[in-house]
């Protein structure tokens, strides 16, 4: 074999860290697509024409952090701190969190006759959660169809909405922003005290309610009714779905009217129509909206824990939502349920779950709460807050909710720090971000048997 000759052949050799690129992991990659949106966001929103004032580096990562994870916790008030052109830098942000970056990635290279290579295709495989590259594909195009034509539809109701209030070029604003926030769940407003001032306007808080209810259940959800259009043709999950989170919205509004119904700084002054109205609000927004229409931090205790639950359950998967998520949730009572009832298999609605995916969400919820402890400790030692404040803090930022108690603007540097790294877990999920640092790895070794006492 003939030596290489420079003047021949332009040799390039692979390099280690171009080799380390190549082999990073399909969580890896999605994490580090996270972090690069969140990159150019911040340096967008540090640009002069972007705000009224200069605001430091860490406040611009917080920022765009909390768009591209479509939380909506925020350290400056978007409507006054951020000019029109920062706002729409945000929404955009917005849109690209709450979509992902891997649909338009997808979309973008079908739609130029692309071919995917065998590692855009596992991490295609690993952002949408499946195993058949052309039901990613698929999945992927009807994402941005289905989000185009609903917040299309929502900005229309939200514009004809605003239109005598605000005028025409701002109920555009208004309904541009706020349309884009609500479906992708972000919870972003153009008011420091969020839609309170709307708090009994039926249409807003129908349309709003609306938009990030069904962003929230999960694109898989409303794909599966498009093309089934039938209740008993409908697959297990979208079921499962559905039902749950009527069955949750339902006890959730019902819980919070009875505990808010006497309080003055709530609902306790409020006729009963508005009540209704303000009750249902409170109940479907931490899924994981980030809206609200009363104080969040003039609920009761009471209430303030039942929204940390609710925060924590979240919405469906490949959603616009986060949390727990609402399959993860049923499948971790129904094996519950099972062991109770000494029972060998988990079974929803007459189907057998496998026991890989009751594993999933055990894993899932312990890796959570784990984080969920470890947030809440180290915010105790470094903000001055009540407890309930820290950990509804905490719950709204892994679950990318962004209600808060008022904790928000007052974090410490470090407090800040470690919010944007909540708010970055919630989004990519707990499981991914672990399996950032640990990829997945089978064994082929069988042990013997252990008698571990448990409980």
């Amino acid at each position: 074999m003939k030596p290489w000759d420079p003047r021949v052949l332009p040799y390039k050799p692979i390099t280690a860290a171009k080799k380390n690129l190549l082999n990073l992991s399909p969580p890896a990659v999605l994490f580090l697509g996270f972090a690069l949106l969140i990159a150019i966001g911040t340096v967008l929103l540090k640009l002069p024409i972007a705000s009224y004032d200069e605001i430091s580096w860490l406040q611009s990562v917080f920022t765009a952090t909390s768009a591209v994870t479509v939380t909506g916790l925020v350290v400056l008030d978007t409507g006054t701190h951020f000019t029109l052109f920062g706002q729409i830098v945000i929404a955009l942000l917005i849109q690209a969190g709450g979509l992902g970056f891997m649909t338009f990635a997808i979309v973008a290279a079908v739609s130029l006759g692309a071919k995917l290579g065998i590692g855009q295709q596992i991490v295609a495989q690993e952002a949408f959660n499946q195993t058949n590259l052309e039901k990613v594909t698929f999945i992927a195009k009807y994402v941005l169809i289905y989000s185009l034509f609903i917040e299309f539809t929502g900005f229309m109701l939200l514009v004809l909405t605003w239109f005598n209030e605000l005028g025409l070029s701002t109920a555009i604003h208004h309904a541009f922003f706020y349309t884009i926030s609500a479906f992708n769940n972000a919870g972003f407003a153009l008011s420091s005290n969020s839609l309170t001032p709307y708090f009994n306007n039926l249409s807003i808080n129908l349309v709003i309610t609306a938009l990030f209810i069904i962003g929230g259940i999960g694109f898989l959800v409303l794909i599966d009714i498009k093309t089934q259009k039938n209740w008993h043709k409908l697959n297990v999950n979208t079921k499962i779905v559905l039902l749950s989170t009527l069955i949750i919205n339902i006890c959730a509004f019902a819980l919070i009217w009875i505990l808010e119904a006497k309080n003055p700084a709530t609902l306790g002054l409020l006729s009963i129509p508005d009540q209704a109205i303000t009750a249902w609000f409170q109940a479907v927004t931490p899924r994981t909206a980030g809206f609200n229409t009363v104080p969040i931090e003039e609920l009761t205790q009471a209430t303030t824990t039942l929204m940390i639950l609710l925060m924590y359950i979240g919405g469906g998967s490949l959603s616009t939502a986060s949390g727990l998520k609402i399959g993860t949730f049923v499948v971790l009572i129904m094996a519950t349920y099972a062991f109770l009832r000494r029972r060998d298999d988990v079974v929803i609605l007459q189907r057998t779950v496998p026991p890989t995916q009751v594993m999933k969400a055990l894993a899932l919820t312990v890796v959570s709460i784990i984080v969920i402890f470890i947030g809440i400790f180290i915010l105790t030692l470094t903000e001055k807050a009540p407890f309930i404040d820290i950990v509804f803090e905490v719950v709204s930022a892994l679950s990318t909710v962004g209600l808060s108690r008022g904790l928000t603007s007052q974090l410490s540097v470090t407090g800040e720090i470690v919010i944007i790294f909540l708010m970055i877990i919630g989004r990519v999920g707990p499981l991914t971000f672990a399996y950032f640092f640990a990829s997945p790895k089978k064994k082929y070794i069988k042990y013997a048997n252990a008698d571990i006492q448990v409980g």
